[in-house]
């Protein structure tokens, strides 16, 4: 859809008119945000030391949370749908969660050795999803990433990625058009995500240098894009013949179901990255797979590798993403939460397809997002169909209805968001078509 499209009457704004009439009231309503976002110009470039945070004209700086609501510096409360990008699960104060760290706090922190939940967690890890056999902890997914990537290299003793257009793995493994001058100086080739003729034929091609395949079963960044089963199970096969070493990056996906979207889908990889909401709240990230991979780390073995980490069982996450798994997002509690997620998206995408209108809502379970454009959405190149001036002025739309989402359209449902949040989305999504139906129709 072209956001150029002239409005057929004087009175009908385009959707950049829009957009910038939207941007001046953001301006006006949020004085503090603003104030803030100046002041930290002066230490950040550009004010902010997280990118996926920025936003013109500048980003809300958000007070306080507690349970699904957030409230800015101006005082404005918000619904908070984006969940911090998946890691939020648990809302912004959980009780159980909550208890859990303030009882370790009391115990002390940074031991410097090993502590008694570590392996608690790392059970439970292992217990949850199918592929992992043994599992070590990091501080965030990208760190995960990379270090998968590095031990499927040394298992298989060769270099070459394969990695999909429009995955993400960490800030120095993005896959995107184009690539990042910030990604790790990996031997990569790419292929076109959910392609299935292409995939097979760059592998082939690779063969013998591949050491790694790896794809999120879902783009998350890129736009919850499920990943077709015909193709994944491409790259399992195609794995298997190849000798390569094939990463599920379940950083986002693993809440998808109770042993992940391999476990919902019944397709395994070798190794799976893991990060987000484990954590309980706090930094971190896991790796784990296969034992006759993971082994290389076994220190007890000469010539094991290394892997350090000043904070890879710090305390505090331990216990915090320990009483997590364990204790509030059980199974059974995992499958309500998505249950919920495919039917909110159920609900927008019919309103959007009762309205006639370029929207549509894509995603698996309790993670989705909006696309202003009627195309199937297979690929990285179908998300970039969409119309990003609408997308935006959807986003600040959506502010104005107290709705916190991402810029980009993605949603994250926590589990403390109530049906009654939920029925406040769709009412803003609805009410943002009747305002802006002009320019959602090409």
């Amino acid at each position: 859809m072209n956001s150029s499209i002239t409005a057929t009457s004087s009175n009908v704004e385009t959707a950049q008119q829009a957009l910038d009439r939207l941007h001046r009231d953001f301006t006006a309503r949020n004085p503090k945000s603003f104030a803030q976002h100046e002041q930290a110009c002066e230490v950040f470039p550009g004010g902010n030391t997280r990118t996926a945070l920025h936003y013109p004209p500048f980003p809300l700086t958000m007070a306080r949370g507690e349970g699904s609501r957030l409230w800015d510096l101006d005082g404005h409360e918000y619904i908070n749908l984006l969940g911090e990008y998946t890691a939020g699960l648990y809302g912004h104060s959980h009780p159980v969660v909550g208890a859990a760290i303030r009882a370790a706090l009391d115990d002390g922190i940074s031991f410097g050795s090993i502590n008694s939940v570590e392996a608690q967690f790392g059970r439970a890890v292992v217990d949850r999803f199918p592929s992992i056999e043994q599992v070590r902890f990091t501080n965030s997914g990208t760190e995960a990433n990379l270090m998968a990537i590095g031990l499927a290299r040394a298992f298989t003793k060769k270099n070459r990625i394969l990695a999909f257009r429009g995955g993400y793995h960490g800030a120095v493994l993005t896959t995107g058009v184009p690539s990042s001058p910030l990604n790790a100086p990996f031997d990569i080739v790419y292929g076109r995500f959910n392609d299935i003729e292409a995939t097979r034929e760059v592998i082939e091609a690779n063969a013998d240098e591949l050491a790694v395949i790896i794809t999120e079963p879902m783009l998350g960044s890129g736009g919850c894009v499920a990943g077709d089963p015909e193709f994944l199970q491409l790259l399992r096969d195609k794995a298997d013949e190849t000798g390569a070493v094939l990463i599920f990056d379940e950083v986002m996906t693993s809440r998808l179901s109770p042993g992940g979207l391999q476990g919902k889908l019944g397709i395994l990889p070798d190794l799976t990255t893991l990060g987000k909401y484990l954590g309980g709240g706090s930094s971190f990230g896991g790796f784990g797979g296969r034992e006759e991979i993971m082994s290389l780390f076994d220190a007890r073995k000469d010539g094991a590798l290394m892997h350090a980490g000043t904070f890879n069982n710090n305390v505090i996450t331990m216990v915090a993403g320990y009483t997590g798994l364990t204790q509030v997002f059980t199974p059974e509690v995992c499958i309500d939460l998505n249950a919920r997620g495919d039917e909110l998206r159920a609900r927008l995408n019919k309103l959007c397809q009762s309205a006639g209108v370029d929207l549509q809502f894509t995603g698996v379970g309790s993670l989705m997002n909006a696309h202003v454009t009627t195309q199937p959405i297979q690929t990285i190149e179908d998300v970039m169909t969409g119309d990003m001036v609408v997308r935006d002025v959807l986003f600040h739309h959506l502010l104005q209805e107290g709705i916190y989402a991402a810029r980009r359209g993605f949603v994250a449902l926590t589990l403390v968001v109530t049906d009654e949040d939920l029925d406040a989305y769709v009412g803003a999504v609805q009410s943002f078509i009747e305002r802006y139906e002009p320019i959602l129709k090409a």
